[in-house]
């Protein structure tokens, strides 16, 4: 395709079930073109809206500029599939595409990094439009546009239950959240990280599966069952002629320089620039697989659309906060800065939103 066709390209979304490719027309004829497979490039026109001073929602966590990061260059990088070009995000083509909708991220806090992001462009896009925002970090109304985007806790989809002998994670149970989940136009989830923590951390005393309750279990195979659980609640409980459904993939974290070809490093602090090409030299992780195992088995009528950000994200080893954020200088490895990497998560969505 040449770059006059890449560049009149209209984008149609197939059903991500399948884990297939986007369609994109050019000139009459359609050519596949995977949006996942692709390098990171440097753009000086990136980025589109820097609204990292701007923008009354953003949190410190994940505000790298406030918090000292004395480069700017993670911020020009965009995108690039290796079969076409992306639309850029239009936040006011996004608002009047969603108007009168309800938009849910429900996950850990990686995808609160996705949310965070997402009502910083659109603040960007209209600043002087009518927002209502009576908790910052997980609602906010665009009211001229009657466009709502909200953010539900939810580190493992499935039910925490407080029973009298401790928490119990029950793997077939999705009642807490699935009632208020269906009630809204786009989901989007993710889930990962706190299935491997341990200690006092995690979030949970006991595992149930089935009538079977154990202290402990390989988490990767509780993971899932939990993820078998949410396609059983998609499939029974969704209306998705109503209600559209996105999963992320696994959100990668840096620690490991290994992993990137630098053997000896423990975190990304020293990173400035992604990885050069589109290969990650540490290959995917194992529990990507998983997921997208688990999505296959979705029934296909149900439109459940699969953003397949891992890799794109494993190549952004510059785009973490490391000690540039607002949670006492902290290393932090795992989310992102905002502006930054996040903004093409949601490129992508919109993407899909929009085909």
């Amino acid at each position: 395709m040449d770059a006059a066709s890449r560049r009149s390209c209209h984008f149609v979304a197939l059903i991500i079930l399948s884990i297939s490719p986007i369609l994109c027309f050019a000139g009459g004829a359609s050519k596949k073109c995977d949006v996942f497979s692709g390098s990171w490039v440097f753009d000086q026109s990136y980025p589109t809206s820097d609204y990292s001073a701007t923008c009354p929602f953003l949190r410190s966590e994940f505000d790298c500029q406030k918090y000292g990061r004395p480069d700017r260059h993670y911020l020009n990088y965009r995108w690039q599939p290796s079969g076409c070009n992306l639309p850029r995000f239009n936040g006011v083509r996004f608002l009047e595409k969603m108007r009168g909708k309800q938009i849910m991220f429900v996950g850990d806090s990686v995808i609160l990094n996705q949310y965070n992001s997402l009502i910083c462009l659109l603040h960007a896009a209209v600043p002087n439009s009518n927002i209502s925002a009576p908790y910052p970090t997980h609602y906010v109304t665009f009211q001229d546009y009657e466009v709502t985007v909200t953010y539900l806790w939810s580190h493992y989809l499935v039910d925490v239950v407080e029973e009298s002998f401790g928490r119990v994670l029950k793997l077939d149970s999705i009642r807490d959240g699935g009632d208020k989940w269906k009630q809204v136009d786009v989901l989007v989830f993710d889930i990962g990280f706190w299935w491997y923590v341990k200690g006092n951390r995690k979030g949970w005393d006991f595992v149930q599966d089935g009538n079977t309750i154990v202290k402990d279990m390989d988490r990767t195979t509780a993971m899932a069952k939990a993820l078998a659980t949410w396609g059983r609640w998609v499939n029974s409980d969704v209306n998705t002629t109503k209600t559209r459904v996105f999963f992320e993939g696994i959100f990668p974290a840096h620690y490991r320089g290994f992993e990137w070809g630098k053997p000896g490093l423990r975190d990304c602090s020293r990173e400035t620039v992604p990885v050069a090409g589109s290969r990650y030299p540490g290959g995917l992780p194992s529990i990507a697989g998983v997921v997208e195992g688990e999505l296959r088995k979705v029934k296909r009528n149900k439109h459940v659309h699969f953003l397949n950000v891992t890799t794109l994200s494993q190549l952004r080893i510059d785009g973490h906060p490391a000690t540039y954020n607002g949670a006492d200088g902290r290393m932090d490895c795992t989310h992102w800065c905002v502006a930054g990497v996040p903004d093409t998560w949601n490129q992508l969505l919109y993407l899909f939103l929009l085909a």
